[in-house]
Order: structure tokens, then C-alpha cells, then sequence
């Protein structure tokens, strides 16, 4: 019961929806929503939802409408420019509560599935990532790709850690795995550590620089989550 709860609130995703250039206008969109793509055809629900869940889209009205009125929208794939004016320009993602910017961040001594050790009390000059997730049919996992392509940013970089912490074990998190690549290094039966950081909802991303120091949480799916942890990754770097 407790996991349907709290998943609910993560199956809604809300896009800022851009009317003029520098006029963001929140706007819920949905499978009733008319989203055409840059040639004009109109994308099913399933497939703009995929690509705005990338972080890679954005949406704005076309200033069409249908024969009966309703109004359309456009998607369109965001340059690195755009990218920061258009997700720059809306409310950053849902922040958690039991990570708290500024926050110090007590680590502990973890394991990933293939038996690297991980000592996360004293960072030492390195930056973490972790994302907190479970595998089920209530999990909203659509925050993977944008994960991915986080790890392959900073793949070659070895003062930035990247973690999941699944709270399933290690037979289900691989059989997972063998349909869903998923490059971050996996924490599997994290259930305890969940515990530990009283993490109730899922997906949970922090952002936890040198020093111990949370700077930047988020719950759920949104799209421009990446962005945004990917901004606070490079300005915890630049610190450094």
C-alpha cells in the first residue's frame, strides 16, 4: 500500500509548456494533449512522453489548434544553448525532504553487484550521485536514460561516483539489467541504506559534493532532472 502511495505522485509528469520566448507557462499536458513534432505529424502520447522524459525535448505552444479547438503543442529537440534557457526558465525538480541542501552528508561503507567497495564517510575530493530506486511494476524508472547519459559524461572522470541503491537483490537487479542497460554502478538489496537515509520515495537522486555537503535532491521523474545534476556535478568540480 505504502509503495503505491508514494508512487502515484510519480506516474504525473509535468512539462513547463513554452507559449512565448522568455514566457515559460506551466501547463499539464496529457494523453488528450495534441503534440505535433517538427514535420507536423502528431506523436502519440507513449512516444512524446519517451522523448520528453529524455531531458533531450522540450515543448511549447504551436499557436495552432485543431478543428475542434483544441490547442496544439510542438515538440523539439533542445540544443546545449536551449537547454539552459528552457529548463533554466521553469521550477527546478521536486527537491526531497530527508536531503536538504547545505545539509551535511553522513556516508557509510557500501558494496555494488560486483564487489567494488565504496567508503562514502569522507569524500575526499570526489563528487556522489546516488539514486535510490526499486524495480516493480509501481517504480517509475524513466530517469534511467538520463542516468546513462551522465554516465557516459563522466565516465573517464574519476572524481565523480555514481550509485544506485536498489532495494532489490542482486538475481532480479540482473535480469533487469539484460533488457535495460544501466551504466551507473548498482547497490543491489539497498533496503537498509534507504532505511538509513529515511528515503520513503521513489526515485531519490542527491548530488553530495567534496566536502560532505548536500547540493541538490530531487524526487521522481522530471525531465530536466539531468540537467540539473549534471549543473551541480560541474559546479561542485569546479570548486575543487
Amino acid at each position: 500500500m505504502l509503495k503505491k502511495m508514494l508512487s502515484l505522485a510519480l506516474l504525473v509528469i509535468s512539462f513547463y509548456v513554452h507559449g512565448q520566448e522568455n514566457s515559460p507557462k506551466r501547463q499539464i499536458l496529457n494523453d488528450q494533449s495534441v503534440v505535433r513534432g517538427e514535420d507536423g505529424m502528431v506523436y502519440p502520447y507513449n512516444a512524446w512522453k519517451k522523448l520528453m522524459a529524455s531531458g533531450k525535448y522540450g515543448l511549447k505552444n504551436r499557436q495552432t489548434t485543431t478543428d475542434s479547438g483544441k490547442p496544439e503543442y510542438l515538440i523539439y529537440e533542445l540544443s546545449e544553448k536551449q537547454k539552459v534557457s528552457y529548463f533554466e526558465s521553469g521550477a527546478k525538480p521536486r527537491s526531497s525532504d530527508v536531503f536538504v541542501v547545505d545539509q551535511t552528508f553522513e556516508g557509510t561503507k557500501i558494496t555494488d553487484i560486483n564487489g567494488v567497495k565504496y567508503d562514502l564517510r569522507n569524500l575526499k575530493g570526489k563528487v556522489l550521485v546516488l539514486y535510490f530506486w526499486f524495480l516493480g511494476e509501481k517504480m517509475n524508472n524513466t530517469l534511467v536514460p538520463q542516468l546513462n547519459e551522465l554516465a557516459k559524461e563522466y565516465k573517464d572522470n574519476k572524481d565523480v561516483i555514481l550509485l544506485a541503491i536498489c532495494n532489490n537483490d542482486k538475481s532480479e537487479i540482473k535480469a533487469f539489467l539484460n533488457l535495460n542497460p544501466f551504466d551507473f554502478n548498482i547497490v543491489d538489496s539497498g533496503r537498509e541504506i534507504s532505511k538509513r537515509y529515511s528515503v520513503k520515495l521513489y526515485p531519490t537522486t542527491v548530488v553530495i559534493d567534496q566536502n560532505n555537503q548536500v547540493k541538490f535532491s530531487t524526487v521522481g521523474s522530471a525531465p530536466s532532472a539531468g540537467y540539473w545534476i549534471k549543473k551541480t556535478i560541474n559546479e561542485s568540480l569546479a570548486l575543487k
